[in-house]
């Protein structure tokens, strides 16, 4: 049983045709969960965009349960003038509007990641992690207990330190067990 119908993810279905220098991308970062009510909002306004997500499905009393949730929560990707840029505004979900210094990129990113929706991949969101990360465990039997990012092995383990009894301890985690619970400052970092 769906919570909310999935919603259109795209409009047009040629937004990569667009030409960059007509219709520019730009960001739009939303109030909390209002991604989908700035889409619906835009689709009549004829505004392009570009919302994706990923099927999540979860069992609660005995009753399965569909949603569909944002893969960049908080963000919908847009094109379009100066004008659309106002009219979108004027939606009051837009916190702010952010810039995209590097079209190309986006773009290519964009496209890509329509490609793997397109060939029906399983899209999972994943935070980054970077040493000095604070992090929660999510599962297994560690769960509830926080720890430190202190170097990663690989792709897709991560070395955390626990502290117990005033002692850490090295163990090694599969990235999607640990949750973000702050971030340490890196030098140097893009934000």
């Amino acid at each position: 049983m769906p919570l909310l119908k999935r919603g259109l993810e795209i409009f047009p279905s040629a937004l990569f045709e667009l030409s960059r220098d007509e219709s520019p991308w730009f960001v739009a970062h939303t109030r909390s969960r209002q991604e989908k009510a700035l889409a619906r909002y835009l689709t009549p306004l004829e505004i392009p965009f570009y919302l994706p997500s990923s099927e999540n499905r979860v069992r609660r009393g005995g009753r399965n349960f569909v949603s569909y949730l944002p893969l960049f929560p908080g963000y919908v990707f847009l094109r379009g003038s100066s004008a659309a840029r106002a009219a979108a505004v004027r939606s009051n979900v837009i916190v702010r509007l952010l810039d995209v210094s590097d079209q190309g990129r986006l773009q290519g990113e964009l496209h890509d990641l329509r490609e793997l929706q397109l060939s029906g991949a399983t899209l999972v969101p994943t935070p980054e992690l970077y040493p000095g990360d604070s992090v929660r465990v999510k599962d297994g039997p560690f769960r509830g207990y926080s720890g430190t990012v202190i170097g990663e092995q690989g792709r897709l383990r991560l070395i955390v330190s626990i502290s117990m009894l005033r002692q850490s301890v090295s163990v090694e985690f599969d990235r999607p067990s640990l949750a973000p619970a702050g971030r340490a400052s890196r030098v140097g970092s893009a934000a």
